[in-house]
């Protein structure tokens, strides 16, 4: 299987020019049919159960200061994951929401490479507004990095099984 690698993002990025915090990572497949939004909808279509745990813990805590609440679920064709799709290529799909304290950005992107294969990549772009933003990234990012490299090696993974002759 592939390994999950760790991408350079340039700021200011366009998809959020005020953004002062990116990672980025991706995967390799050999595929090149891919479009963006359906492998959005194929990363956030079927959550871990630890993942949705998580989730529910920051819920339940960032509730307390009016964040508002993440839901990895399908919820249509204006939403995926539970975040807002807000612009949609063949080989872009951009999500995310602006709440007080950060505005947010995913990218999902696919390019093709050489060999026949694309590239599967996952921005991550956020503008932190105040102390408690800066803070809030600060203690979820060892979560996000996680949570990133886990859908993207869940998405490989489904790949390959794809792939296999039967």
């Amino acid at each position: 299987m592939g390994a999950v690698e760790s991408l350079e993002v340039r700021l200011p990025h366009p998809d959020l020019p005020a953004g002062d915090w990116a990672d980025s990572y991706a995967v390799s497949v050999s595929r090149v049919d891919l479009v963006a939004l359906d492998v959005a909808k194929s990363m956030f279509g079927d959550v871990p159960r630890w993942v949705r745990t998580l989730l529910a813990f920051r819920n339940r805590i960032v509730s307390l200061v009016g964040l508002k609440s993440a839901e990895l679920k399908m919820t249509g064709r204006e939403s995926i994951g539970g975040f807002p799709l807000l612009a949609s290529t063949g080989d872009q799909a951009l999500l995310g929401f602006d709440d007080w304290h950060l505005d947010f950005r995913i990218l999902i992107s696919v390019e093709k490479i050489s060999g026949g294969r694309q590239r599967v990549r996952v921005t991550t772009l956020v503008k932190r507004h105040n102390l408690f933003g800066r803070i809030y990234i600060f203690v979820v990012t060892p979560f996000h990095r996680l949570i990133v490299r886990s859908f993207l090696r869940r998405f490989l993974a489904a790949q390959m099984v794809i792939r296999q002759p039967v």
